[in-house]
């Protein structure tokens, strides 16, 4: 049967878009769009509408793909100044953490399913690899619910949890290959060798992307191609440059295109702002991509017969593996907070990465791998429902959010500044009001350091002097050095500040 590419982009279309839709639902009630994505492609898929999909290889290869992507943006948009206080809590969560929360889950899910499905006949290993696919936090799910829910937290959270998020994946991925390896092996594995080749892995993938990515800003800096479009396509270039270098040197890609996210976009290079830009709609592209893969590969009738198995496992790994493996770990650290430790476990969000995770069992024809599949599913579903749903209202009950008034965003001004430039900017719409003791430019109340540098009346554009007389609905651009004075000018001209 020829199926017509023409149809083909049809259903892609209809499905991005009712993505989309379904993303800006998200915000309007609280649902994490990540989970409303996996609907829409289970929705499609051969329980719902019958769009066929069983294609474990292309579900692999995207999945690689686009955890390339999204770890690459989020090493990017990670500020260095901002992780370096929380870097050793960090890096400890990342490492050790995943393997403690393997261990536990492992160990939970193999007397789970011995008491639930003892016909099956789940071995531990078995349970181990289960519990490695889902051992790591997704750095998916951890960016896009903090950041579009507007979350601000006290202590260094937010940072430490994109930072761990952000750098875990990697252990995870590594755990789970050398798993499928001990279990496919004819003689008896060799633990010790197998722990010293996940080391070496990461070490080679940390440093890699630590070259690599000084290699790469340095070549953007100096390669002159012309086309300004050319740079964010040069970036990704980059990105999969360091992820297959560092595979065919044996390294862990995902660890070093992380790693070199962090060293370019902590770098200056020319055209900055853009490539950035790009890369946080790429990423968020791609993960629409892989959720609505991952919602057309599952059969939603497969996950009735796991329900009580997966709802087990998921309350044990929420209530119980992730809080004693936090505390744990960052047992030494006796200065943070027990409020802290609390959050940073309850922040233990699964998402596409352990379903992309749960797929290489598949890819490797793996004993039970249907069944770690459906349980990985089952699971992320739980975790996204109970956790990403309730980020922001934990943060509250901890009083661990902060509510900093905030600027109102650029919406009729196209103006970006890089990030080196130490600015604010910020657009008012004037109203009568405002104008009562004065219409002139001058005859506002601005501080010294503070510029209206354009005007937009209707549909026009002009930059103004301070002689310019303004109208009732005019939107002024306003830059300053100095956030506080701006606020200032808020107060002065009676403009409510927003809370985030």
């Amino acid at each position: 049967m020829t199926i017509q590419i023409e149809l083909v982009l049809l259903v892609l279309s209809a499905l991005f878009f009712l993505s989309i839709l379904a993303g800006k639902a998200s915000s309007k009630y609280g649902v994490p769009a990540l989970l409303l994505f996996l609907g829409v492609g289970m929705l499609f898929g051969s329980d719902g509408l019958g769009l066929q999909f069983e294609n474990i290889q292309i579900a692999q290869s995207l999945g690689t793909i686009a955890l390339c992507i999204i770890l690459f943006s989020g090493g990017m948009d990670t500020r260095i100044e901002e992780v370096r206080p929380v870097m050793a809590q960090g890096v400890i969560l990342a490492t050790l953490g995943v393997f403690i929360t393997a261990i536990i889950t492992g160990v939970l899910t193999w007397w789970i399913l011995g008491m639930t499905m003892q016909s099956a006949g789940i071995g531990f290993l078995t349970s181990l690899l289960l519990a490695s696919t889902m051992s790591s936090t997704d750095s998916a799910s951890v960016f896009s619910i903090l950041r579009s829910k507007g979350l601000h937290l006290k202590n260094n959270l937010r940072p430490l949890l994109e930072l761990e998020s952000g750098s875990n994946d990697p252990m995870a991925y590594v755990m789970v290959i050398t798993l499928i390896e001990l279990i496919q092996a004819e003689k008896a594995p060799n633990y010790w060798l197998a722990g010293g080749e996940l080391l070496l892995q990461l070490g080679i993938g940390a440093l890699l992307g630590y070259l690599l990515g000084k290699l790469s800003v340095r070549v953007i800096n100096n390669i002159k191609i012309g086309n300004d479009s050319l740079y964010p396509i040069l970036v990704v270039t980059f990105c999969i440059f360091i992820f297959s270098a560092t595979y065919f040197l044996k390294g862990n890609g995902f660890l070093a295109v992380y790693v070199g996210g962090l060293v370019i976009g902590n770098s200056k290079f020319v055209h900055k702002r853009s490539c950035l830009n790009f890369f946080d709609g790429l990423a968020w592209m791609f993960q629409l991509i892989m959720f609505l893969t991952l919602g057309l590969l599952v059969n939603p009738h497969e996950l009735v017969p796991i329900i009580i198995p997966g709802l087990a496992i998921s309350f044990l790994m929420i209530f119980f593996s992730r809080p004693l493996t936090v505390f744990l770990c960052l047992l030494p650290f006796r200065k943070m907070h027990c409020r802290d430790k609390v959050y940073v476990s309850w922040v233990g969000l699964r998402g596409a990465v352990p379903i992309i995770f749960a797929i290489i069992p598949l890819y490797h024809d793996v004993p039970h791998a249907r069944l770690i599949f459906n349980i990985v599913f089952f699971c992320t579903l739980v975790s996204l429902l109970v956790q990403g749903t309730s980020l922001p209202l934990v943060a509250r009950w901890l009083k661990l959010s902060e509510k900093p008034r905030q600027l109102k965003k650029l919406e009729d001004f196209d103006i970006d500044l890089s990030n080196d430039i130490k600015s604010v900017t910020t657009e008012i719409e004037l109203t009568s009001d405002m104008l009562a003791k004065g219409n002139r430019l001058m005859d506002l109340p601005f501080p010294g350091n503070t510029l209206v540098v354009l005007i937009k009346r209707g549909e026009n554009y002009f930059v103004p002097t301070g002689k310019t007389v303004l109208k009732d609905k005019d939107k002024i651009l306003i830059i300053t050095d100095n956030q506080e004075a701006l606020m200032e000018t808020y107060e002065k001209l009676g403009v409510e500040i927003e809370n985030a």
